[in-house]
């Protein structure tokens, strides 16, 4: 068996490829020493709910014959990966990151993960989310099945919710991609904490068959990686239409950054008060020299505004009435008393007592927003925005609290309401990890106009050669 080098659980996916193809190790080799790094580590971050460990050996050695009979598949062909626990894999547990679902097995697996495996990935394990992904809201990082997801930056701060272990293991090596989810969210804050780079799919591009369901009309899944150009190559393979999901798009994805336009004649959208104001003090300097580098590719930056709207109430609404039908039987059967977080338990709950016509003005209020939307991509090509304006929160601080001390908030909302807004229009969103505040990681999210994918992963990718913030690693 060949030793891999402490370095490779950091490399790119295009490396890991490239050197297997080098025959400087096997696929059973990288797959051995990536299942077993997440099983000997994942529980230090609460990162892993189930490990693969014999599946993916089994994968791998079909990996090595295929090589060795010299059929290549792709880029991914023989790379480790993990997945969010909510998705399905046949006769295994698949726990929503819940207590009353600890014992749920499906009998197939997920459209992502088949997709996956098609092309020779392979699955070491499933990670650690937030019970529910956070249905009905929850108050405190320990809102898992699992406990709190621990940053590998610093464990005594949260890694984010709800794809907290997709984030965490890639941060910490102990996968070079993960698949996670979000709804409102929760692959922006995530990677932003986590200093990952991640991408958040346009509505109904990858399929959710084999998903839990948060919102039928909101959620997507996406790849949490250490590049962008990892992010293109993984979304390559997992996009594409799915007659088993009824939201998707009917659409494939081709990664083309041979095709990519100029940066010079891009513009993109931003709000001076978001790096200025809403922006932590010490997550600034990280920001502006982020825009220097931005500016200096030939990139547009025009001040902009969004369309005023209540983005964060019309998401709430939308979201409350899909996930009361979606958990009404948890509900009622009494089960739901089984989370963690007691707030997430009283929101499941109100989400049952929501007016039908609550719900359906939010989605007209909803068709509003994305015509107006639609406008703004008119005039600009990508919106820019802190990924979050702060750095990962102290495990012990309630979710829905300022820390002691903070500021006023600035008049001026600038893109505050960027992540509600982009969901739902189903916007794709790429974040950039940029820096380091107080030893923690910093990142920048791009936004774009739905299926405009290869135009935020070319700023992306030039954004990470000209910085190596997407290269450091926690010790």
């Amino acid at each position: 068996m060949a030793l891999i080098p402490a370095d490779l659980f950091f490399a790119p996916v295009t490396e890991l490829n490239a050197r297997l193809k080098a025959r400087e190790f096997t696929a059973e080799d990288l797959a051995r020493a990536f299942s077993e790094r997440l099983q000997q580590q994942g529980p230090r971050f609460n990162a892993l709910a189930l490990s693969l460990h014999q599946e993916a050996l089994r994968a791998a050695k079909e990996v090595d014959k295929e090589l060795k009979r010299g059929r290549y598949r792709g880029p991914l062909q023989g790379v480790p990966y993990g997945v969010k626990d909510l998705l399905a894999y046949a006769g295994q547990p698949t726990t929503w990151g819940a207590k009353p679902y600890a014992g749920q097995v499906f009998d197939y697996h997920a459209t992502v993960i088949e997709k996956l495996s098609a092309v020779g990935a392979v699955l070491t394990g499933k990670l650690a989310m937030v019970e529910l992904a956070g249905g009905g809201g929850y108050r405190f990082p320990s809102a898992s099945l699992t406990g709190p997801g621990l940053n590998p930056w610093d464990r005594t701060r949260w890694s984010g919710g709800s794809s907290s272990g997709s984030a965490a293991a890639v941060a910490a090596g102990l996968v070079p991609f993960a698949i996670g989810s979000e709804t409102s969210g929760s692959i922006v804050t995530p990677a932003s904490y986590c200093g990952v780079t991640a991408l958040r799919p346009t509505y109904g591009l990858v399929s959710r068959h084999g998903a839990m369901a948060l919102s039928w009309t909101l959620d997507k899944l996406g790849p949490f990686a250490h590049t962008a150009e990892d992010c293109g190559l993984i979304l390559h393979e997992i996009a594409g239409g799915d007659s088993k999901d009824p939201g998707s798009a009917g659409k494939s994805f081709y990664y083309t950054p041979q095709y990519a336009r100029p940066l010079k004649d891009l513009r993109v959208g931003y709000a001076k008060v978001d790096f200025a104001e809403w922006a932590e003090a010490s997550t600034r300097p990280a920001f502006d020299a982020a825009l220097t580098v931005l500016k200096a590719s030939g990139l547009q930056l025009v001040e902009t505004k969004l369309p005023d709207f209540p983005y964060g109430a019309a998401l709430s609404t939308i979201l409350n009435g899909e996930m009361g039908s979606i958990f009404e039987p948890l509900i009622q059967s009494g089960k739901v008393d089984e989370l963690a977080d007691k707030p997430q338990i009283a929101g499941l709950k109100a989400s049952l007592e929501l007016p039908a016509k609550e719900y359906l003005k939010a989605m007209r209020l909803r068709r509003l927003i994305q015509e107006e939307v639609a406008k703004l991509f008119g005039n600009v090509d990508v919106l820019l925005a802190p990924g979050r304006p702060t750095i990962a929160s102290k495990l012990d601080q309630p979710l829905d609290r300022s820390p002691a001390g903070a500021a006023p908030p600035p008049k001026d909302p600038g893109f505050r309401s960027i992540i509600q807004m982009g969901n739902l229009a189903g916007l794709p969103a790429l974040v950039l990890p940029c820096g380091f505040a107080e030893n923690m990681p910093v990142a920048l999210q791009l936004v774009g106009a739905p299926f405009a994918e290869n135009t935020l992963l070319a700023i992306g990718r030039d954004f990470q050669s000209h910085t190596d913030w997407h290269r450091r690693r926690p010790q």
